[in-house]
């Protein structure tokens, strides 16, 4: 079982910047594969952008592609959503999830097996 724990949400304005950490812990280094995911009210839980844990391969949602940059430290077993531009619409509750798979492009909840409790973004325009 793997443990995530998301920091670093909070209220900013349209055109900031924001920082999401996510630790885990326990067997994460059975986890391949690291997301972050978000829900807005109302909303399903959607794709942002994913990383491995090995490797370089990175991959983001369109929506936020060039604007999000998703990074890690294996030492440390972090990671990391650094969100740049930031727009109303990125408004939700983030969340850092795991999962044993590997497959480039994964983006379905289903794959991720951990989650974290998730960390409030709020983006006012």
């Amino acid at each position: 079982q793997v443990q995530l724990v998301e920091s670093g949400g909070g209220l900013v304005q349209a055109g900031d910047s924001l920082r999401l950490s996510c630790t885990a812990s326990g067997r994460a280094f059975n986890s391949n594969v690291m997301g972050w995911f978000r829900q807005a009210p109302g909303k399903e839980r959607e794709f942002v952008g994913a990383i491995i844990w090995v490797g370089v391969s990175a991959w983001y949602a369109d929506s936020v592609k060039g604007r999000f940059t998703i990074s890690r430290d294996n030492a440390k077993k972090m990671v990391y959503l650094q969100m740049n531009s930031l727009k109303s619409e990125d408004t939700g509750v983030y969340y850092c999830a795991a999962s044993p798979y590997y497959r480039l492009g994964m983006e379905s909840v289903s794959e991720f097996t951990s989650w974290g409790q998730g960390t409030q973004v709020t983006v006012s325009s």
